[in-house]
């Protein structure tokens, strides 16, 4: 299967959508990975069939996910685990992150991305 975004425009289309309308704890933590601060390049609402990841260092295949209050309601934790073994399967690393820790403790947050990514 072929994960170029340029392969499904559909895809391409919700990622521009979602980076203008991104939540605010997206909007802080971007403001930590992005222009190569942590040394490796991260993307934003990156399209990966048939997902579209909150940020994506391609370098280091690592995708790192934020979850909000719903992540832990309903059928989302099945969601994120068919989500999390898809990347898996396509070499994927996956940091999960609750958006309380992001807002709470971003330096441990950076921490533990910078250890996954080797900086």
């Amino acid at each position: 299967m072929n994960h170029d975004p340029q392969q499904h425009p559909d895809h391409v289309h919700r990622a521009r959508a979602l980076r203008s309308d991104r939540p605010e704890v997206e909007g802080l933590l971007w403001s930590k990975l992005r222009s190569n601060q942590t040394g490796f390049k991260f993307r934003r609402q990156h399209p990966f069939d048939p997902y579209v990841l909150d940020f994506y260092c391609p370098e280091k295949k690592l995708a790192i996910e934020v979850d909000g209050e719903g992540h832990s309601m309903g059928d989302q934790p099945m969601r994120d685990a068919r989500k999390d073994g898809f990347l898996k399967k396509h070499g994927v690393r996956v940091l999960r992150f609750s958006a309380e820790t992001v807002f709470r403790d971003m330096d441990a947050v950076v921490l533990t991305i910078l250890a996954e990514v080797g900086g």
